[in-house]
């Protein structure tokens, strides 16, 4: 969804190749590196391939395990292909362990660099609410946030709906709801120091735009986007909550919702009372509008339960390092012994 967006945004999506770096005989002029817009194109084509080579990777051990349980001869050539020859050696192992490790060590620091490249849009701009430097570390820190929340709405219907409460824990959901209470207060502050900052700052026009934002004509998204991100993920505190799944599923849309809110706070309310007066007004949402926001869910679904149909869900080959430990058959015979 996040590659689709910028080519949407350009309006001719046709002509979208412009902002790749081609030589100036291909037609187009080289692109402004000055262009925040390049910026994203660079920082979401660098995420997204890596990204996607990290999650086929790590899916190679569980293709093969797939391939050698099917009977069909199609579906059997077809896993084959998508294993790579995979043969469960020690030495292809030892290469799946070694190249795991290095991803995980470039996606590491490609998160942060992403979210702040994505944050530089708003913060290298001039306009009052969005030129500010706490943007980076506030969107990384936001990005976990709502990442964590996503996942536990996901993960919990497939617990459900696949029935896999031997796999997913309790504890495992508690552990993700600590991270949701230390991000969310993570962006509590932030959200604070922007308001601080406004004020310290000495310039009216960012003042206001703050001022504007809790108590103008769209304050009452501004205390939704509080009450959801801020306020919500404190009930974590209470271990009863933290350890029930129908109210971490709740509060995890809920933490969703905030999130949304938190991107139209900043843009809406950024923009609808500009330095010229002239064109102050209100935002109203269009059929197009509605219809992308509609169609991005839709097509993120319908390859998220594309994924479930024909993926694994868990990761196979991490279960097997640890049926040894933990699987019910030996805790029996420890029992017996």
């Amino acid at each position: 969804m996040a590659a689709i967006f910028p080519g949407i945004h350009m309006g001719r999506i046709w002509v979208s190749y412009w902002v790749l770096p081609l030589p100036n005989q291909f037609g187009s002029l080289w692109v402004n590196f000055n262009s925040p817009l390049l910026w994203d194109v660079f920082a979401i084509s660098t995420y997204f391939s890596v990204s996607l080579v990290f999650w086929y990777i790590g899916l190679i051990p569980d293709f093969a395990t797939i391939r050698d349980r099917m009977t069909k001869p199609l579906t059997k050539k077809i896993y084959g292909v998508l294993s790579f020859g995979w043969s469960g050696r020690a030495k292809h192992w030892n290469r799946f362990e070694e190249v795991s490790l290095v991803l995980a060590g470039i996606a590491t620091p490609l998160v942060f660099s992403v979210h702040s490249i994505v944050s530089m849009d708003f913060a290298t701009s001039v306009v009052p609410g969005w030129h500010t430097t706490i943007f980076p570390p506030y969107f990384v820190s936001g990005a976990v946030f709502s990442g964590f929340a996503m996942v536990q709405t996901l993960l919990l219907i497939m617990r459900k709906g696949m029935k896999l409460e031997n796999y997913i824990h309790v504890k495992h959901v508690e552990y993700m709801n600590i991270v949701i209470i230390v991000t969310g207060s993570i962006v509590g502050v932030a959200y604070l120091t922007e308001l601080f900052i406004s004020w310290y700052s000495g310039v009216e026009y960012e003042s206001y735009a703050f001022i504007n934002r809790f108590s103008g004509p769209y304050s009452w998204s501004y205390w939704m986007m509080m009450t959801c991100n801020v306020i919500s993920p404190q009930l974590f505190w209470f271990k009863k909550i933290r350890r029930s799944l129908i109210a971490t599923f709740i509060l995890s849309i809920v933490v969703n919702i905030g999130m949304w809110f938190e991107r139209y706070v900043i843009i809406v309310t950024s923009i609808h009372r500009d330095y010229d007066p002239s064109s102050w007004g209100e935002f109203h949402p269009t059929s197009v509008d509605v219809g992308v926001f509609i169609g991005t869910l839709g097509i993120f679904f319908t390859l998220f339960l594309a994924f479930a149909r024909f993926f694994p869900v868990l990761a196979l080959n991490e279960l097997k390092t640890i049926l040894k430990t933990s699987g019910e058959n030996y805790k029996k015979q420890q029992a017996n012994h």
